[in-house]
């Protein structure tokens, strides 16, 4: 039970999964799609089941077999929904929604273009699917229910490998911002990325990349990297320069133009990753030995 509780720290995480595309309009991802609160798209979103939390706003249109919208959110365009819809208060849609199952929907929602829907509408104000299920998970593991409780895992379980945009991020075409660390894969991202720390593997990133921790596996970069710790392996091209304190570089990457490492440039043929604490669940980054070893990692 414990070690599926720590999968909610990925939460905490700004995620890119394998095949997703930043398009000049739309993020498209294969599976689900969760939006922080907060946070700021200037793209809309084609995915699966998508969830967008609490005063997020969204320029463009949102597409997905499954719908949940946080109250104060604000959408630019359409909204499109295969299945079942949840729209909380003060809610704004700019566009039409479309629905083909039930709504759900909160009171004072302003929508520019009207709605269809084809299921039964419910007006009332929907709790976050989100908060709900982890409120009733935790009441319930206090009470000594754990069958119950590994049910409601079930229903986690189905948010499949979700694109996961943390709290109070920043995305457009110019920029991908974000407090946290940022970990993508076999994906094609569009924009500057700054954010905490940064790991990508085989990925296209079309701007430049700041970040304390940065590695990258595979990888595409059409700009520059900077940040502290910068790891390039596995025949990394980057069309720009490369600027740390400590660059550690596999001998078949390439590097445009200039390298800088303040503290030291390493070449070679094969470069050992060390454990980085940020890619641990919280309590294996708390432990006495991961603490030493990151002090001497530093």
């Amino acid at each position: 039970m414990r070690e599926r509780m720590e999968d909610f720290s990925e939460l905490k995480k700004f995620v890119i999964p394998p095949n997703t595309r930043f398009e000049e309009r739309n993020i498209v991802v294969e599976n689900d799609a969760i939006v922080g609160a907060g946070s700021k798209l200037g793209y809309g979103i084609i995915g699966k089941k998508i969830i967008v939390g609490e005063r997020a706003s969204i320029e463009g249109s949102i597409q997905g077999e499954e719908v949940r919208i946080d109250s104060w959110c604000s959408i630019g365009g359409d909204v499109y929904c295969n299945g079942d819809a949840y729209i909380g208060e003060f809610a704004s849609i700019d566009g039409k929604l479309t629905v083909f199952g039930d709504l759900e929907i909160g009171r004072n929602v302003r929508i520019g273009k009207g709605f269809e829907a084809r299921g039964l509408i419910t007006i009332q104000n929907p709790l976050p699917v989100l908060i709900f299920i982890f409120l009733y998970i935790l009441e319930l593991l206090r009470l000594g229910r754990l069958e119950e409780a590994e049910k409601l895992f079930e229903i986690v379980e189905k948010i499949e490998s979700p694109l996961i945009i943390s709290e109070n991020s920043k995305v457009n075409l110019e920029v991908l911002e974000t407090g946290t660390d940022l970990i993508a894969e076999s994906s094609r991202i569009l924009g500057n990325i700054k954010a905490k720390n940064v790991k990508a593997d085989r990925c296209e990133i079309f701007g430049s990349i700041r970040a304390k921790d940065i590695v990258l596996s595979s990888c595409r970069v059409h700009g520059a990297v900077e940040g502290k710790r910068i790891y390039l392996i596995n025949e990394t091209e980057v069309y720009g320069y490369v600027k740390g304190d400590k660059v550690y570089m596999e001998e078949k990457c390439r590097i445009d133009e200039s390298i800088t490492g303040r503290k030291g440039v390493w070449i070679k043929g094969k470069i050992e990753l060390p454990e980085f604490d940020w890619l641990k669940s919280d309590e294996d980054a708390e432990s006495p030995e991961s603490v030493s070893r990151g002090a001497d990692d530093a």
